[in-house]
């Protein structure tokens, strides 16, 4: 067990002490690796694919297709708390091995699910649940569970637990945003006129590889393209005069990056430079105002009110950064929605992306931990409007 899987259960399992109920139910990819420190590749693949897991005072249970008991038990689990369900055969030089032994034993996840809960569990004790992560499951889950056990919703609970980082995953937060960073200035080495958006993406991309990454969106669009978000990189060439916007992330054991930066084919109009700079400010201003106990809506009307006063207006936004760690986006959301307040140890990518259709695209998008007396970026490249020599 690594000290990264053990500073997480730790985490968990002291927020489960003082928690309304006696264990959770974690059913996401991300808070099953949470609990257990397993992520399946299966599971990056299939939408369909389906893992929980049971976690209590007394220890976890995985419960898994049978296809992920061996890998599950190579990185660290116990066969004997692996609940399996479906077929899969792996043969074995020693016949008495866990996953020789897990096949057939449950047709699908929520009999698997009643299974562990019978094992941990007694009547009159109270689950929370990860609702969300079990998705239209959960009717079924909550008939399937024996009687006498009583459920909450804790899926906004675990968001919470997962909210305030632990130094390792700070470290790999910083380390996948280095490589979504690299990505984008070996791209801008090789920007040119003729270039393609395609073979741009394919430097940022290998970057991201070469640093021990899996790219997970690259999105690289130039000219009037880059007003589309998320679109696909296309096989245009860019021009003189293109705006080229950047907007990419990998993974790096688990943990997300989402970076953002725009340059200029040529030297940039005055126009493509005064919006350029609106935006920025309103970015920089969530990093000159951020602290402990700023609520994430203050922090959304600090950045749109500085981009319209900065000469951007109407600046119209449904959130201008997220929460980020083991998932893209976690709560809470940059957004009028959100009241929560922010804490040390939170970490956010901040952004204030501009698209206007026929025109362009623009952003800058950077990746912050909240520190007792601020922020710490742990993005680090130019932030400003880059010129790409033409």
């Amino acid at each position: 067990m690594t000290a990264l899987t053990e500073a997480r259960k730790t985490r968990l399992t002291t927020a489960l002490g003082d928690a309304p109920f006696d264990a959770f139910l974690a059913a996401s990819p991300a808070n099953v690796d949470q609990a257990t420190g397993y992520r399946s590749v299966s599971g990056q693949l299939f939408r369909q694919h389906q893992m929980a897991a049971l976690v209590t005072d007394s220890g976890t249970t995985l419960v898994c297709p049978v296809a992920d008991s061996g890998p599950a038990i190579d990185a660290g689990l116990h066969g004997d708390d692996l609940v399996c369900f479906g077929r899969f055969y792996f043969e074995s030089v020693d016949p008495a091995a866990a996953p020789t032994k897990l096949v057939d034993q449950h047709d699908d996840v929520v009999q698997a699910i009643r299974t562990a809960v019978q094992r941990r569990l007694r009547p009159g004790q109270r689950i929370g649940v990860d609702v969300d992560g079990l998705h239209g499951l959960w009717p079924a889950v909550q008939a399937a569970l024996p009687d006498g056990i009583e459920t909450v919703d804790a899926s906004s609970w675990a968001t919470t637990v997962r909210a305030v980082k632990t130094s390792g995953e700070i470290e790999l937060l910083a380390k996948a945003a280095a490589l979504a960073e690299d990505g984008i200035e070996r791209a801008l080495a090789q920007a040119k006129p003729g270039v393609t958006e395609q073979e741009l993406a394919t430097e940022v991309s290998h970057a991201m590889v070469a640093g021990g990454g899996s790219p997970r969106f690259v999105v690289v669009t130039s000219g009037e393209r880059s007003a589309l978000a998320d679109a696909a990189p296309s096989a245009r060439q860019l021009r003189h005069g293109d705006l080229l916007r950047f907007d990419v992330g990998c993974v790096v054991d688990g943990y997300w990056s989402d970076v953002g930066r725009t340059a200029v084919i040529g030297e940039p109009s005055a126009e493509q430079t005064r919006r350029y700079d609106a935006i920025l400010a309103g970015e920089q201003a969530q990093l000159d105002w951020v602290r402990p106990g700023v609520s994430a809506r203050e922090m959304f009307d600090v950045a749109v009110r500085t981009v319209e006063v900065a000469g951007l207006a109407p600046y119209r936004r449904q959130h201008c950064g997220h929460g980020i760690g083991s998932d893209v986006y976690e709560p809470p959301i940059i957004s009028p929605s959100f009241d929560t307040p922010l804490e040390s140890g939170m970490t956010f990518c901040f952004e204030t992306p501009y698209y206007q259709l026929g025109w362009g695209g623009m952003m800058v998008e950077d990746t912050v931990v909240i520190t007792d007396s601020g922020y710490e970026l742990l993005t680090h490249s130019d932030r400003s409007l880059r010129v790409v020599p033409a």
